[in-house]
């Protein structure tokens, strides 16, 4: 998905290990004001970065079309997750997809790729979440690349878990990344407390989406992304009335980067190479076929050099 705020934020973050806390999320409306809303809980002044994990965009139901023309992307990936509806997606290097509940779509951007969504005539509801991953400065140029995957659901006790990146409950995602990650969806029943095994050098989000849950001693809201640091080997869950999580995790990432529309760097001056690259249609981003409009024009640079912004000690 595409960052298309009128006004984007410039970030620059790095992500240092720290006590449990609560992110609450942000309103951000896409494409103006009849367009779609997103709760936003990444990233943010509390906290830039969860491992590589550095945008959280959670979304629906709403009864809404996403129609998002060819747009960029740097130095990153896309990690496309949805519980309701089917969107379609179209890719510069040569992909055409669709992104289906329970199914993950992750796409390299690398030295740079272009991408469109729209959903489906069969989609009347959105439900999901939009994620980015920053690459590391050793692989933040890599080649284009897209991968599909479905994987299965593990059933607990009291819970089920489908592992779309790295292990959990004995799943293991088959999906290549550039650091060590976790990404599920939990399903945790009503009246049931989960203890999860993790890796202890990993630190951890848990996004409530729907119903209740309780991380530990701490009650999550729906929107709400708990966090909690390194040095834990497990996680605990518990709900009444049950609850459906998405559990995001890896280690802390220890470079810094700069954010900006669809565009992750490490300058301010790569940023603007990227903006003008893609407003000149260099073959940086190459081409997304059989789009039925035009590419999505980046916004203004803000007047000044675009300042860091990192996680708080």
């Amino acid at each position: 998905m595409s960052n298309v705020e009128a006004e984007p934020a410039e970030v620059t973050c790095t992500s240092t290990p720290g006590s449990v806390e609560v992110l609450e999320p942000r309103d951000v409306p896409l494409g103006g004001p009849r367009a779609m809303s997103v709760r936003r809980t990444l990233p943010q002044k509390q906290r830039s970065l969860i491992g590589a994990w550095c945008f959280c965009d959670h979304y629906g139901p709403d009864e809404v079309r996403m129609d998002v023309a060819p747009h960029p992307h740097t130095g990153l990936q896309t990690v496309s997750w949805l519980f309701t509806g089917e969107i379609e997606h179209r890719d510069s290097f040569g992909v055409h997809a669709y992104v289906r509940p329970g199914e993950l779509n992750l796409m390299t951007g690398g030295r740079g790729i272009a991408h469109s969504e729209v959903s489906t005539a069969a989609s009347t509801v959105l439900h999901g979440v939009q994620l980015w991953l920053a690459l590391p400065d050793a692989h933040r140029d890599a080649p284009r690349n897209f991968q599909h995957y479905a994987p299965p659901s593990v059933v607990l006790n009291g819970a089920s878990v489908r592992v779309f990146l790295g292990s959990l409950a004995g799943s293991t995602s088959p999906v290549t990344t550039f650091t060590p990650l976790l990404g599920a969806e939990v399903l945790v029943s009503g009246g049931a407390t989960v203890t999860l095994d993790v890796d202890p050098a990993f630190e951890h989000g848990v996004l409530l989406d729907t119903g209740d849950v309780t991380l530990g001693e701490t009650a999550l809201k729906p929107g709400e992304l708990g966090y909690v640091g390194t040095g834990r080997s497990t996680l605990t869950l518990s709900s009444t009335d049950g609850a459906r999580v998405v559990l995001l995790g890896g280690e802390p990432f220890g470079e810094e980067i700069v954010m900006w529309w669809n565009f992750v760097g490490r300058t301010h001056d790569e940023i603007v190479t990227y903006r003008d690259e893609w407003q000149a249609e260099t073959s940086r981003f190459g081409r997304v076929e059989d789009y039925p409009g035009d590419r999505l024009p980046a916004p203004p640079l803000p007047g000044g050099r675009l300042r860091p912004r990192g996680n708080p000690a």
